[in-house]
């Protein structure tokens, strides 16, 4: 009977660990270069009845296992591309592709991003919607930009036009980490790599200037998704109701 408890609160907990998940992608639908994030399951321990020796059932003595319920022991990043929307602006940068954008933070610290909703600053320095630096490597003497007088090819190198001579200044790089375990998120399209985590610098990156790449959330997926767990955490619920009215039951039977 405790057993059938367990496995039942194991199962509403599970199932609104999915619940969050899901309301944490329909939230961020609207994201710039968000991807979406699934959860993944796994059994809890078996355990092998005991019945004093006789059969459990037809395949020999005590060969009978009983589960002791489920726990999501895993949240991970869908990395499909997300579709690309125009916008015109060309401090708008869309990753058509693997690879994230590195920003430096105020902190000094190292981050990635896939939302390429920059803008320049007073001084001309390229920063992500958060403020942070966007990493650029300039290959002379100038290190600034100016609005509406550069452009930045497919691979990410950067032609500064503002004397009325395309000139090749810099570059901007794209970086992919290795293996689900290598970022973690931080929050605000932000992601920093974990400890031990290898991150290399992609050698055919795809950057499309003048666009940016939306969420890549299908809410229709997520909310049939919704509705699934929403069903499934009701079940673990009535199964929990239902056990506690037979041990209600057990309890009178014994008082009387």
């Amino acid at each position: 009977m405790i057993r059938a408890l367990w496995n039942s609160r194991s199962g509403m907990q599970a199932m609104q660990d999915k619940i969050d998940s899901i309301s944490s992608n329909i939230s961020n639908a609207e994201t710039d270069g968000y991807k979406k994030v699934d959860v993944s399951f796994n059994d809890l321990v078996y355990e092998q009845l005991e019945r004093n020796g006789y059969p459990t059932n037809k395949n020999g003595v005590n060969q009978h296992l009983t589960g002791s319920g489920v726990k999501a022991t895993g949240w991970f990043r869908n990395d499909t591309q997300g579709p690309l929307k125009t916008t015109g602006v060309d401090t708008d940068l869309a990753v058509d592709g693997p690879g994230y954008f590195k920003v430096t933070q105020a902190n000094g610290t190292t981050a990635y991003t896939r939302d390429g909703g920059f803008n320049l600053d007073d001084t001309g320095k390229l920063l992500d919607s958060n403020g942070n630096r966007v990493d650029v490597t300039f290959t002379g003497a100038q290190n600034t930009l100016t609005k509406g007088n550069f452009i930045v090819a497919e691979d990410g190198s950067i032609i500064d036009n503002s004397t009325g001579t395309n000139k090749n200044v810099g570059k901007i790089s794209l970086y992919q980490p290795i293996g689900q375990d290598s970022m973690v998120s931080i929050g605000n399209s932000l992601f920093i790599a974990t400890e031990g985590s290898q991150i290399n610098q992609v050698t055919n990156p795809s950057i499309r200037q003048g666009f940016l790449e939306a969420s890549n959330v299908d809410i229709t997926t997520e909310m049939t998704d919704m509705i699934l767990a929403q069903r499934a955490f009701e079940l673990s619920s009535k199964g929990l109701s239902t056990v506690d009215q037979m041990m209600g039951l057990i309890n009178n039977l014994k008082g009387n």
